[in-house]
C-alpha cells in the first residue's frame, strides 16, 4: 500500500486545540482506513433466507462488522506510523458504490511530548475527551457494537394475526427488544475484552441496511477509578461529555444505559373508525390511546432496569417512535441509569467555554451522492404516503357510496 505523509493536516478545530492544550497535548494528523467489501451472491440469498424468519441476519451483521474492523485497524496502523499518545474523534461513514459497501473510519492523533505509540483511542471529538478526562474518565479504546435484524415473514404472519386486535404485539415486541440490546452486548463486551470499566459518550444509529436494518452503537471504553468493581460488567451510558462531566460534578455516576421497547397495534377495528374520524375530522381517540399506552410501558420497562440495578435516577431520557406499517408502532426510550457516590468529583470546578462550544459546519454538500443517509427520521419508505392516500381515497369513495345508495 501507498504511504502518504502529512503530519500537518488536522481532523482538529480550533475549539478542540485548544481543549487539548489543557490537557496538556497538541494536535498531531488525520487518520484514516477504508474497507470495500460485497454481499456477494452466495451470502446475499443466505440474509435474504434468514430476512425470512425474522430477528438477527448473522450473516449480514457479520460482513458489515468485519468491514468495520478493517477499516479501523487500517487507520490505526496509520496512527502507529505517525506515533503519539493517542487517537481520538473516531467516527465510521458508510458508502455505497454501485452495491459494493465502503466503510471508512477517520480519527486525529494526539501527542503529550512523551508519548511515541498512542495508548488509547476515543469515539469523542477533542472537546469531549476534556470533559471525560476532567471527570476522572481516562480513555482506553474505541469501541462498536452493531446488529442487523429483520421482523421477517413469520413474524409479519403472526402479527398480521394480533393486528386484529388492539394492544402490544408480544412478538414484535421480543424481536426488536433483542436485537437493539444485542448492539450494546457486543459494545460492553468490547469494552471488557479492553480492559476498561465503563463505556461513555454512546451513540446509536439506526438506519435501512440491505433490506434490513441496523442498529449501531459507538462509544469510549474508558476507566474510572470509582468503578473499579465494575471491569467485569462495565458501565454504560449514553450522556453527553459535557451532560456526564455536570453529572459528576454533582457526585453522580453513570450506571447503566437503560432502554425500552414496546411494539403496539391499533387493532383492526380501532384502524377503521380512526381512518374515518381522519376523513371527517376530530380527535383519534383510538390512536391517542394506544400511543400514549406505548409510551407508558416503554418507560416502564426502563425504570424497572434502573430499580434493578440500584440507581438513583434515569437521566437524558430520549424517546423515539417507528411507524412500522400496517397499523403497528414501535415505541423507544433510551437514557442512563445513575447514582450517587461519596467522593466523585471533577477536576475543575468549571468547563471552559471552548468545551462547550459546537463548531458550525463550514461545508455543507447538499447533493446525494453515494453516501448512505444515516439519519432514521429523513429515511422513508417511497410508498407509504401514497398507499395511505389511495387508502383514505378508498374509504372517502365507500363512504360516499354508501350514503348515495341510502339516500337511494
Amino acid at each position: 500500500m501507498i504511504k502518504f505523509s502529512h503530519k500537518r493536516v488536522s481532523g482538529l478545530s480550533g475549539n478542540e486545540i485548544f481543549c487539548l492544550k489543557k490537557l496538556g497535548m497538541e494536535p498531531g494528523q488525520l487518520c484514516l482506513g477504508n474497507s470495500v467489501v460485497s454481499i456477494g451472491v452466495i451470502q446475499g440469498i443466505g440474509a435474504k433466507l434468514t430476512t425470512l424468519l425474522g430477528g438477527e441476519v448473522s450473516d449480514l451483521t457479520k460482513l458489515v462488522h468485519l468491514g468495520r474492523l478493517r477499516a479501523y485497524n487500517q487507520m490505526w496502523s496509520e496512527a502507529h506510523r505517525s506515533g503519539g499518545a493517542g487517537l481520538t474523534g473516531v467516527t465510521f461513514s458508510m458508502v455505497n458504490h454501485g452495491g459494493n459497501l465502503e466503510f471508512i473510519t477517520t480519527g486525529s492523533t494526539v501527542h503529550d511530548g512523551t508519548t511515541k505509540v498512542p495508548a488509547f483511542s476515543s469515539a469523542c471529538d477533542a472537546q469531549q475527551l476534556f470533559c471525560q478526562v476532567d471527570s476522572g474518565f481516562r480513555p482506553v479504546s474505541f469501541v462498536f457494537g452493531n446488529v442487523a435484524y429483520s421482523i421477517g415473514i413469520g413474524g409479519n404472519i403472526t402479527g398480521s394475526l394480533k393486528r386484529l386486535q388492539r394492544g402490544e404485539v408480544p412478538e414484535f415486541t421480543e424481536i426488536f427488544d433483542k436485537t437493539r440490546h444485542l448492539a450494546l452486548e457486543r459494545l460492553t463486551l468490547g469494552a471488557k475484552n479492553a480492559g476498561a470499566n465503563a463505556v461513555v459518550g454512546i451513540e446509536t444509529v439506526i438506519t435501512p441496511l440491505m433490506g434490513t436494518q441496523e442498529m449501531m452503537m459507538t462509544g469510549t471504553a474508558c476507566h474510572h477509578p470509582s468503578l473499579a468493581h465494575h471491569s467485569k460488567d462495565p458501565v454504560t451510558s449514553d450522556m453527553t461529555s459535557e451532560e456526564m462531566w455536570n453529572m459528576v460534578e454533582m457526585g453522580y455516576l453513570p450506571l447503566k444505559l437503560v432502554m425500552g421497547v414496546s411494539v403496539y397495534s391499533l387493532g383492526l377495528a380501532g384502524g377503521i373508525r380512526s381512518a374515518l374520524q381522519s376523513v371527517f375530522g376530530g380527535e383519534l381517540s383510538d390512536m391517542s390511546e394506544i400511543l400514549h399506552e406505548a409510551r407508558e410501558e416503554a418507560l416502564s420497562r426502563i425504570h424497572r432496569d434502573a430499580e434493578a440495578c440500584g440507581a438513583d435516577l434515569v437521566v437524558g431520557v430520549k424517546t423515539r417512535i417507528f411507524d412500522l406499517g400496517g397499523g403497528l408502532v414501535e415505541f423507544m426510550a433510551i437514557g442512563t441509569a445513575v447514582k450517587k457516590v461519596d467522593g466523585v468529583q471533577t477536576s475543575s470546578d468549571h468547563l471552559p467555554p471552548q468545551a462547550i462550544i459546537r463548531d458550525r459546519d463550514t461545508f455543507v454538500d447538499s447533493s446525494y451522492g453515494g453516501v448512505l443517509n444515516l439519519d432514521p427520521s429523513q429515511v422513508r419508505n417511497p410508498m407509504d404516503v401514497p398507499g395511505r392516500t389511495l387508502l383514505l381515497v378508498g374509504i372517502v369513495i365507500t363512504v360516499i357510496l354508501s350514503k348515495l345508495l341510502n339516500h337511494s
